[in-house]
């Protein structure tokens, strides 16, 4: 990769804008000049904008008429392999330049000086009568070296008040000193030492320490409860020792409190945080801090991929079949494939954790793109659980009933002997459709064709498309009768109504996102969970990623069979992948595990899987299917949305592109479609659906960009694209 370029004043510089422009602009090199790569602001007719030096300018303008950069930004340039990833993202993605510039820049106002704050460090005085939390104060800020911490920072690394630290600083032992928001994270220590690991455990960090020259991908594999984390933290501690950044991504905001404690314990510090619960405060802190290399570890969602590292070394992948890493807006990309393009240029490495793999990770092993390492066992005394079927065609339950008799007795003993129980159903809200039971109407959104979902805790019902939302009617919006409505199906509402019903003398708590006001609130639920303050969890998807509950004994899946139906070419690989996950959750300590499943199915593939256990004879099953239809990850997808207001207008676009496809023709790419997509109008826009099909060794970008072109949009319509795509609604 090129080194960057130092242009002299009045040199013309190409800068690439976050403005919806279809190319670069000229501007002069401001006074002083500036470096390729140089966040600076430029006139854009009256306004003032954010840019980036891309490189020298085109000089296809009358040069007088040039403006000049106004300022270069007080951050770190971007990093020429910061420059190549955005453009490789771009090409793969098929999304302009200006949108990856905006999701490369999400941290406010980075234009602005930024404002100051309190932070303490070692004070000249000695300290008169000395306590247990004052020495705990005093002992973080001797071995924090130089470092100097908020407020907030000090109280958490002491385990002590804020009152005990403004204290010292009246008796002048702690300096109380100004400085910019925008400081240095705390040092993470990598010679701390870890956990004591098990052989399996150590024998996984010795395989990916011998892995480590230059770029590689490596597939950690190991069930659920082996103890990945404390592997892939060691191989964190190496990258920290060498100097280099190393960023971890996990799928759910959720999972960061439990994980954050055990970096905080395994490094003696808690590392940079990126994701939508933290404050736009300390998004700009991190963004501008790992550009500087003052934020060694980050810690984040998808989004964390497209921060200005300078030095970045590795990246984990935790839970990285999950499919929130797919972004389904704006810039429609995977975080696990972008993650291994990302370190691929700068010669680092990424590790991918799970207990169940996607197939596309599965297949690159296979093909040798990828290493694997691989735990089969729990850690300490734990042993993975009993796995079985409840058949409910063999149950006898009332219509408004879904805990079977033979789950109800299961859940009973665990109640007696203090143990916690789980029961998974994922499905959001009280129940799935309102019903009139005069008209036959199932009440709907007004802006989707999408049932709308009744949230008993709130008396309103929902919108899960566009999240539009309303009071629950007491009469039919359709027929007008009232009192004749009623819900069908449960959601996790319901079924903890029906829990409090069947076990009266229990605890029982919702673990479910939309319960909780706040990414805090959420985190609280959990550790009261983790506490052991709950009898009964009821829980959605959220409750399978990665959560640690000591004392859950049993796990019951309340209808196994609903990730079952569909057509989505996934199905079957999600629903293994989730009701192991789940299955997962349950005798992860000391005491030994069951979980059920609940299936009115149980003679289906999947679920003889699941219950078999044998992962390899289902990926195998599943990749010959896959291969033998040519789709993902033996072919290649791409799905194109179209979406107006007017139906008909985007129909007949679809139409006419679908007659005109000689550029997809030409690599023997196959066109299904136009139609309806399943749910045919979100937030007021009809949509329609094209699938492109082709194999994987074509150039489908280039195919897909000649044929799109050859279509004028008008202002209504809007045309979307997604590479890979992970789900068909």
């Amino acid at each position: 990769m090129s080194e960057p370029c130092f242009f002299k004043e009045s040199d013309l510089v190409a800068v690439l804008t976050s403005q919806p422009l279809d190319q670069m602009l000229d501007y002069k090199a401001p006074l002083g000049g500036c470096w390729q790569g140089a966040f600076v602001e430029v006139p854009l007719g009256p306004r003032k904008i954010l840019g980036v030096v891309w490189g020298a300018g085109k000089g296809d303008f009358d040069y007088s008429k040039v403006r000049s950069v106004i300022r270069v930004l007080d951050v770190a340039p971007m990093h020429p392999s910061m420059q190549e990833f955005l453009r490789r993202v771009s090409d793969y993605t098929l999304s302009p330049m200006p949108m990856m510039l905006r999701l490369a820049t999400r941290a406010p106002s980075l234009v602005d000086p930024p404002s100051m704050r309190h932070v303490y460090c070692k004070g000249p005085t000695e300290v008169g009568r000395m306590t247990e939390p004052r020495r705990r104060v005093l002992t973080a800020l001797r071995n924090s070296r130089d470092f100097k911490f908020t407020l907030k920072e000090l109280a958490e690394v002491a385990d002590t008040t804020s009152s005990v630290i403004k204290g010292l600083v009246k008796m002048g032992a702690v300096s109380e000193l100004t400085a910019p928001r925008d400081s240095p994270f705390p040092l993470l220590d990598p010679l701390l030492p870890g956990k004591l690991l098990s052989e399996e455990q150590a024998n996984a960090v010795s395989k990916l320490r011998g892995d480590e020259k230059g770029y590689n991908t490596t597939l950690l594999k190991g069930v659920t409860g082996s103890g990945k984390t404390e592997v892939y933290l060691e191989v964190v501690g190496d990258c920290l020792k060498k100097g280099s950044q190393a960023l971890v991504l996990l799928p759910e905001i959720a999972l960061t409190a439990e994980f954050l404690a055990r970096v905080e314990d395994r490094f003696g510090a808690k590392p940079a945080e990126w994701h939508s619960g933290v404050t736009m405060t300390e998004r700009r802190r991190t963004w501008k801090m790992v550009g500087e290399g003052h934020a060694q570890m980050v810690v984040g969602a998808r989004s964390a991929l497209f921060l200005p590292y300078q030095n970045l070394g590795l990246i984990v992948v935790d839970e990285e079949h999950d499919s929130s890493y797919k972004q389904e807006d704006g810039v429609l990309y995977n975080a696990r494939d972008m993650a291994v393009l990302r370190a691929s240029l700068v010669g680092g490495r990424v590790v991918l954790a799970s207990a169940t793999p996607s197939l596309e990770s599965w297949a690159n092993v296979e093909a040798g793109k990828y290493k694997k390492i691989e735990l089969n066992s729990r850690f300490g005394h734990a042993v993975m659980p009993h796995l079985a079927a409840i058949d409910m065609r063999e149950e006898s339950l009332p219509g408004d009933r879904w805990i079977s008799n033979s789950l109800k007795q299961m859940v009973d003993a665990r109640i007696q002997a203090g143990e916690q129980s789980l029961l998974f159903i994922n499905r959001r809200g009280y129940a799935p459709i309102t019903l009139c039971r005069s008209c036959g109407n199932q009440v709907g959104c007004n802006n989707c064709d999408a049932r709308m979902v009744e949230h008993r805790f709130s008396n309103r019902l929902m919108c899960h498309q566009c999240g539009e939302s309303k009071p629950v009617p007491s009469i039919c919006p359709s027929c007008h009768v009232e009192g004749r409505l009623a819900v069908v199906g449960p959601g996790v509402e319901r079924l903890a109504e029906e829990a409090t019903e069947l076990f009266p003398d229990a605890t029982i708590a919702v673990l479910s996102s939309d319960l909780f006001g706040s990414a805090r609130a959420l985190k609280a639920q959990i550790a009261a969970l983790a506490a052991g303050q709950v009898d009964v969890i009821i829980g959605t998807q959220l409750v399978a990623k990665g959560h640690n509950f000591p004392l859950l004994t049993l796990v019951g899946v309340i209808d196994a069979d609903l990730g079952l139906q569909g057509s989505d070419l996934r199905a079957a690989e999600r629903t293994f992948q989730l009701m192991r996950q789940v299955a997962g959750r349950a005798g992860r300590a000391d005491k030994p595990g069951v979980a059920v499943l609940q299936t009115h199915q149980p003679e289906h593939p999947v679920i003889k899987a699941i219950l078999g256990g044998d992962e390899e004879a289902f990926w195998r099953t599943e990749a010959s299917e896959r291969k033998a239809a040519g789709v993902p990850p033996y072919g290649r997808l791409v799905g194109i949305v179209l979406s107006s207001p007017n139906a008909q207008e985007a129909l007949a676009l679809g139409q006419t592109m679908t007659r005109n496809i000689l550029p997809l023709s030409k690599i023997g790419a196959e066109v299904f479609g136009p139609a309806p997509a399943p749910i045919a109008r979100i937030r007021g826009r009809h949509r329609v659906r094209i699938l492109v099909k082709s194999k994987k060794s074509v150039p489908i970008q280039a195919a897909i960009s000649e044929w799109v072109a050859q279509f004028k949009l008008p202002k209504s319509l809007r045309l979307s694209i997604d590479i890979d795509p992970q789900s068909f609604y």
